[in-house]
């Protein structure tokens, strides 16, 4: 049986069309499956009618959060509670075409673990949003030696991959990056960004900020190296600075030498110590150990799942 994840913030105009879709697309062919809405807190009519697609659709069941916990939370939330050999996580927008799917379970079928939806277009999106996401995937790859360029969290894995990820400790995941780290045979379908099927991103510069920050400190150490570079060039910059001053004092025009020192050992300094706090602050998220997400409502005992 296949597991299809789908993450849902305040997704109301999209539940029952997302659904219909997938589900008329399993049975045409001939796909075992189930439909794991993960409700991310959702302040709109998403859980209730989640519940009722529950009652009357046999493929759908459902997890609703507490609160938001953000959307590494609900998709790690549908990997632990998901019953299928496979699962894929898809977008309830329907961005990601849910056709892709069948050949995603037929590359399953022939062996591969993980089957990657690579974006051939990253369809509309303003230029500082592909700008910053480009430079983000730049980070990630030079840093981390993980090719997630064009990537996205469209993706089917086997069972064995979801125990494995399943059986990460750290609370701060990175589930794009994760999926590739653990390994196992891969293998990558392009697919086209669609229009969303109805309602408005729930991303904003803010959010999409904080979230590539996040990630790129959780998985790469480069920001800490970034402070011994900069030492290393502050350390040049000074002593080409102090020889050319000292080279103008001795033909007579004063100088101020030490300032500009000062102002560029003191920024320096300041650089290094907010990346080292913002490590500090991430083992003292780590070492709490509280959980990724809580579950307040489920309709998995009506399915037969096991809690």
């Amino acid at each position: 049986m296949m597991s299809i994840i789908i993450p849902a913030y305040n997704e109301e105009e999209n539940i029952e069309m997302t659904a219909s879709v997938i589900s008329g697309i399993m049975e045409e062919n001939k796909i075992p499956c189930e439909i794991l809405f993960v409700d991310d807190g959702s302040k709109d009519r998403t859980w209730e009618l989640i519940e009722k697609l529950a009652g009357t659709n046999p493929f759908v069941r459902g997890l609703k959060f507490s609160r938001n916990f953000g959307k590494e939370g609900a998709i790690f939330a549908g990997l632990k509670h998901c019953r299928g050999d496979c699962a894929a996580v898809i977008d309830c927008d329907l961005q990601h075409p849910p056709q892709l799917m069948v050949q995603m379970y037929g590359l399953w079928q022939q062996g591969y673990k993980v089957v990657e939806a690579v974006k051939a277009s990253r369809g509309k999106e303003s230029f500082l949003y592909k700008f910053f996401a480009k430079s983000f995937y730049g980070l990630m790859e030079g840093s981390s030696n993980i090719k997630i360029k064009g990537g996205s969290d469209y993706k089917l894995m086997d069972r064995q991959v979801i125990d494995a990820l399943n059986e990460l400790p750290e609370r701060i995941t990175f589930y794009r990056a994760l999926s590739s780290w653990v390994g196992f045979k891969t293998a990558q379908l392009e697919f086209d960004v669609a229009p969303r099927n109805a309602g408005t991103t729930k991303w904003n510069f803010k959010k999409l900020f904080k979230f590539a920050l996040a990630n790129l400190t959780s998985f790469t150490n480069a920001p800490l190296h970034f402070i011994t570079v900069m030492g290393i060039i502050s350390f040049i910059a000074a002593v080409v600075l102090g020889i050319f001053q000292i080279v103008l004092a001795c033909r007579g025009v004063p100088q101020n030498g030490i300032l500009p020192v000062i102002l560029l050992v003191d920024s320096v300094i300041m650089i290094g110590l907010g990346i080292i706090g913002y490590y500090m602050s991430k083992i003292y998220e780590e070492i709490k150990g509280r959980p990724r997400y809580l579950v307040c409502m489920d309709t998995l005992d009506k399915k037969g799942a096991a809690k």
